[in-house]
């Protein structure tokens, strides 16, 4: 039988190898080319810290709950639905500016280049025309990246991963900041402007979010404003919740999709849910798309109209055209495998670009080049389609906002124009309602071919995007040249109609690339207002999440894992159950006394090579030969907030009372908590002692070394643990429980470490990259 010491030095020896390990990947990466940042996707970050969703009950925080009467918990609940509306509204209107301020944006940039070419198609010189295109496009998508690369980079892309890790537990730095939010909305509406291949939609996930994060407060970090209010919700477990619905309310303002919304946090976001929850997130989104719809009718001129539920809107499907029938069920399967095949082709090419940009192109002034090239390259490729394009249509009757004629006769516009010179919304809008007849299946095939690469180079830039519309653009061009393709093999037969199929195709697309099914499935309902084809897109989006997640991940995991964040999926690795939590448990455990001197919490805290966040508390023992038994656990957070306010006594007045604290001293310095350099200690304050006893959570959770890696992963997922202590009971100890040694301790890293490869399962390394 092993004894706890050995216990200890098996843990010691683990660290040693383990430390090796990392000095081995940092005197490697200095061998590296200087240009090159050396990255691989078996890495997992240190830099990531866990969010603790666990409410530390120790004896502050007991006493305030008994306080609490039912009164005041109707008032606490009465809170949370005020809260819920005042993001929904905030949601909606943040979404009505970005709309409004595109639309006046992008009209103006068509209207000034459409004139442009309707001058020189004339008089020739067309090449000043694709100058100004080109031109205006990288000009506005440099200052768009500009403000995400220089002032905040974690405003790059959809947010949508970085919301998901939020809610699963990991504090990404700045994701749920004011600023964020302010160069998110700015960064979205200049890319959207430049004519990038992006869509708007996605961002206001992240941006309903921030607005949640905030709100829930009641007090702004940023503007060092503090309004006195919601101070009950200051903690991230609140937080996470609110910070649900505001995924919710931005998915709802996007698509006018409430249910969806509520869908979409539940299948792509939260990893803690109850019934509750879902009530105040289904208001919250309902609140948001109402805020919108009634905005947008007043600003169109329809003040009584509530016609405008979302940012984009597919239209109306008219069941009597757009019926189907049994025998198109096996067509709608399979363009569900085209979707899923194009989705994961779409998604391994973005894995290999962003592997590249990792690795040479992250310098703030690189990106910005890159984002202006990629803009260049996108308004010049349309030019050149534009202008190779024969395919002519009658103006009459179109729904083209800038028709452009260039070389078409008198009465016609060009049809490739319809696809490029125009916002992606827009036209999938076109590509859904257009008459059979407005597209020539090459000017489809070409436009699919040229926008999927498009898309895929777009997607990974250092600018505010999402990849949802351009998905869905991609997937309504194939799908509709797929419908085009089957009236002429069924001779034009009634229910070949292009519409319906390039919905299937960007159902399909979509699906391909972000494996989304139930959420993704209300959404295309909720967004086309009709349930007769809740069926085919619903088998659409199974298909191709099948055949989409045999080849590669999903794109939003991928980015997570290329980000090496320590993601804990909902269950353990399937052949994980050979690991015990001594074999992924951190050892030996730094441990602190139950009265302890400041001196050492000091010196623990500053101590640069270990970052831990959680201290277990053991018996002050004075006999050394005995073994501490475990007494509670402390975070790295409150004891700064106990260093900051000298929560101590001289060491030889023990018997004085120490200073009280308030729960209300922890929630004003959360959640950014000030650094242990920033606190000053003097050499006298040094040799104080501090009584942990009442700060400490007396009640941790604890696992004993013994159990299985898929048990402590289950207990540690289902919980919202930042740290589990890994137990032993002490050798001749009775009873057992209240005499457990600490053995280890188990953190998020730990257990993201273990991951199910090709070969089986696999260790991560960790690095501080």
């Amino acid at each position: 039988q092993l004894t706890p010491s050995s216990f200890l030095r098996i843990g010691q020896l683990s660290n040693v190898d383990l430390n090796e390990d990392i000095r081995e990947l940092e005197t490697e990466l200095p061998r590296q080319h200087p240009n090159e940042i050396p990255h691989n996707e078996k890495l997992l970050s240190l830099k990531y810290e866990s969010l603790d969703y666990d409410n530390s009950e120790n004896q502050l925080f007991l006493e305030e709950e008994r306080r609490i009467n039912h009164t005041a918990f109707r008032t606490v609940e009465i809170k949370r639905w005020v809260i819920c509306a005042m993001i929904g509204i905030l949601t909606g209107l943040v979404a009505c500016f970005i709309d409004i301020v595109v639309e006046n944006l992008a009209g103006l940039k068509y209207r000034v280049v459409k004139g442009n070419i309707d001058k020189f198609t004339e008089k020739g010189g067309l090449s000043f025309s694709l100058l100004l295109w080109a031109t205006l496009n990288a000009s506005v998508v440099m200052v768009g990246s500009v403000i995400v690369a220089f002032i905040e980079p974690v405003a790059a892309g959809s947010g949508i991963p970085q919301i998901k890790c939020y809610l699963n537990g990991v504090k990404i730095p700045h994701v749920v900041r004011l600023k964020t939010l302010v160069i998110k909305v700015c960064g979205v509406i200049l890319s959207v402007v430049g004519g990038l291949a992006v869509g708007k939609e996605g961002p206001m996930i992240h941006s309903g979010a921030v607005i949640a994060a905030g709100i829930s407060q009641g007090r702004s970090t940023s503007l060092k404003r503090d309004f006195k209010i919601f101070e009950y919700f200051r903690r991230d477990t609140e937080k996470r919740d609110f910070v649900s619905a505001g995924a919710a309310a931005g998915v709802s303002a996007a698509f006018g999709a409430p249910v969806g919304g509520v869908l979409f946090s539940l299948e792509e976001g939260a990893s803690f849910w109850n019934q509750f929850l879902t009530w105040r997130i289904f208001f919250a989104s309902m609140i948001s798309t109402f805020t919108l719809n009634s905005v947008l009718s007043v600003y169109h001129g329809n003040a009584w109209d509530l016609s405008s539920p979302g940012l984009i809107n597919f239209g109306r499907f008219d069941n009597e055209k757009m019926g189907y029938t049994i025998q198109e069920i096996p067509i709608f399967i399979f363009m569900g495998v085209v979707g899923g095949i194009l989705g994961a082709l779409f998604n391994a090419l973005n894995y290999w670009l962003t592997m590249f940009r990792i690795r040479y192109i992250h310098r703030p002034c690189l990106q910005v080049v890159e984002a202006m090239l990629v803009a260049a390259v996108t308004a010049t490729v349309g030019f050149v389609m534009i202008y190779c394009s024969r395919d002519c249509q009658p103006i009459q009757g179109s729904t083209v906002a800038y028709p452009l004629q260039l070389f078409c006769a008198d009465g016609e516009y060009n049809s490739m124009a319809t696809a490029f010179f125009n916002t992606p919304e827009k036209s999938v809008v076109n590509l859904f309602h257009d008459p059979p007849g407005s597209y020539n299946p090459m000017t489809l095939g070409m436009f699919t071919l040229m926008y999927f690469f498009l898309a895929c180079w777009t997607y990974g830039l250092t600018v505010s995007a999402g990849v949802f519309i351009p998905s869905l653009l991609i997937g309504a061009a194939w799908g509709r040249l797929f419908g085009i393709s089957l009236s002429y093999l069924t001779k034009g037969s009634i229910w070949a109609d292009p519409g319906k199929y390039a919905l299937m195709g960007a159902a399909a697309q979509l699906g391909g690339i972000v494996r989304m099914t139930l959420s993704l499935t209300v959404i295309m309902m909720e967004a086309t207002g009709n349930v007769t084809y809740g069926f085919p897109i619903m088998l659409v989006l199974m298909t191709a999440k099948i055949v989409g997640d045999y080849f590669v991940e999903g794109l939003y995991d991928m980015h997570i894992q290329l980000q090496s964040v320590p993601f804990l999926h909902w269950e353990a690795p399937v052949t994980s159950h050979s690991l015990t939590a001594r074999e992924v448990m951190s050892t030996p455990v730094t441990c602190l006394r139950r009265i302890e001197r400041v001196g050492t919490v000091v010196d623990i805290l500053s101590d640069t090579s270990s970052n831990h966040n959680g201290f277990p508390v053991v018996e002050s023992n004075p006999d050394a030969t005995q073994v501490a038994g475990l007494r509670g656990l402390i975070l790295r957070s409150q004891l700064i907030v106990l260093l900051k306010h000298k929560v101590f006594v001289e060491r030889a007045n023990l018997s004085l009372v120490q200073r009280r604290l308030k729960l209300k001293d922890f929630r004003d310095a959360y959640p950014r908590f000030p650094p242990i350099q920033s606190i000053h200690v003097s050499q006298d304050e040094r040799e104080c002692m501090i009584d942990l006893s009442e700060f400490m959570n007396p009640s941790p959770y604890t696992v004993p070394q013994e159990a299985s890696l898929p048990r402590v992963f289950k207990l540690f997922r289902a919980l919202g643990l930042p740290h589990l202590v890994g137990s032993a009971c002490q050798r001749g100890a009775v009873p057992c429980p209240f005499s457990r040694q600490v053995v280890g301790m188990v953190t998020r890293k730990d257990l993201a470490r273990y991951r199910l490869g090709k070969e089986g399962l696999e260790e991560l390394s960790l690095a501080q990259t």
